[in-house]
């Protein structure tokens, strides 16, 4: 109603007052209103490696660089944050999953991605390791999905704009609206050489702080605690973990 006031009848009124005459007016209406909530979803995992989700983020790219991360699901323990030149080539991505898997040894027993053509040879990858004879076994072992629906990695990402990438973002726009870049692949080349390292170490202590601090407990998060002991000590949480060679 504040809006068709502002927009409509071009009325200049207090939101608050406006929510007092409707209360006023129309209390049974308000209090149907007031009863039509949101409900977030309680995400849900069985242990650590159960599924990891992976996901590109973006908010550099306009600058030559782009970020990958993976997050396990039942621990939220970030397995891997990178910044490299591209987050859309398919061999960039399956390399930075086998190097994950090779040095924590495992395989998830499921793999989450959005749809993009830059998941394709990870996908088979997992599908091709996953070779034993469980129920996501093979193709069942990679979900796709809408990139808003990959609910682990896109909440996490959000909390890394916050604390970390913000300063990032306003940095190399505060160089570009200074007339220092131009958006040329030149440009983009010099800042890869500038700043790709720099970035690297920051992201390298994020995800240390963040796998060593305590997710609080909330009415959404299904086991709070510290990102490494959720994942590496699963059975003091009444869980375990999830193991596939």
């Amino acid at each position: 109603m504040w809006q068709v006031l502002k927009q409509k009848y071009n009325l200049r009124v207090k939101r608050d007052q406006v929510m007092n005459l409707l209360r006023e007016l129309n209390p049974q209406g308000c209090e149907r209103r007031a009863r039509i909530r949101f409900i977030r979803r309680t995400y849900h995992s069985m242990g650590p490696n159960y599924m990891w989700h992976v996901d590109g983020y973006d908010k550099l790219k306009p600058f030559g660089l782009a970020l990958s991360g993976c997050i396990d699901g039942f621990s939220r323990k970030v397995l891997w944050l990178v910044c490299g030149p591209t987050n859309n080539d398919p061999t960039v991505i399956a390399h930075y999953f086998l190097s994950c898997v090779r040095n924590l040894g495992v395989t998830p027993m499921r793999l989450r991605t959005d749809c993009g053509t830059e998941n394709g040879t990870m996908a088979a990858i997992q599908c091709t390791l996953r070779h034993h004879d469980d129920y996501y076994s093979g193709a069942s072992s990679h979900m796709y999905g809408s990139s808003t629906n990959n609910q682990r990695i896109e909440s996490w990402w959000s909390i890394f704009r916050k604390g970390r990438c913000q300063f990032w973002m306003e940095l190399l726009a505060d160089l570009r609206d200074a007339g220092y870049f131009n958006g040329s692949h030149e440009h983009q080349c010099l800042l890869r050489y500038c700043f790709a390292d720099v970035i690297q170490r920051d992201l390298d202590e994020c995800v240390r702080l963040w796998n060593n601090h305590r997710v609080c407990p909330s009415r959404t998060a299904s086991c709070p605690g510290v990102p490494n002991e959720l994942y590496y000590l699963p059975h003091r949480f009444d869980s375990r973990l999830w193991i596939f060679h």
